[in-house]
């Protein structure tokens, strides 16, 4: 069993299943489920649906599904930095699952964390490096994103999750070519 911190949370016991089943809404309490409902439904109402998504967070602290609604939110509500922040913290969250090193740019391929597309934690893992990257390209921070983007590459050889799309167009933009 692995003991998994949160930010904000003491400590929460947790094997790689609950946790992969976590990914998936498992484990929410039927409040917090009901926070993340509401808070999709009340999208259009900003401060509203950014409240029920702090409820949530505040009845189940760290939760992958709250996680993802807070990102999704952010995103498509265009507070890049923001949304920057809850890709950072899954990203060192599911590091943490996994076994992997805090820093993502230490992360190798071919390791047991890593196992392949079909393992959803590693995939967790990968989707959130992805977000990261993109939203540092979309901050202006392109080294970074560059970086970040490659990696995913190196940890996705077979390219599944579309890091190569991502560093082809940053390609096109620094040459100049944004069609």
């Amino acid at each position: 069993m692995t003991h998994v911190a949160y930010a904000g949370e003491a400590s929460v016991k947790a094997d790689p299943w609950h946790i992969a089943a976590s990914l998936l809404g498992g484990g929410l309490t039927a409040a917090a489920e009901q926070a993340l409902s509401a808070a999709a439904a009340a999208y259009h109402d900003e401060a509203l649906a950014l409240a029920l998504l702090e409820r949530a967070e505040v009845l189940a602290p760290g939760h992958p599904a709250v996680r993802i609604g807070l990102y999704r939110f952010y995103f498509y509500k265009n507070r890049l930095a923001e949304a920057l922040g809850v890709a950072r913290s899954c990203l060192v969250d599911a590091a943490r699952v996994l076994g992997l090193p805090a820093d993502w740019r230490q992360a190798r391929h071919g390791g047991t964390a890593l196992s392949g597309y079909d393992d959803l934690l590693g995939r967790f893992y990968l989707f959130s490096l992805r977000a990261y990257g993109y939203l540092l390209l979309r901050l202006g921070q392109l080294q970074e994103g560059r970086a970040a983007l490659a990696k995913m590459l190196e940890l996705d050889p077979d390219d599944r999750l579309g890091a190569a799309l991502l560093l082809g167009v940053l390609t096109r933009h620094e040459h100049g070519d944004d069609d």
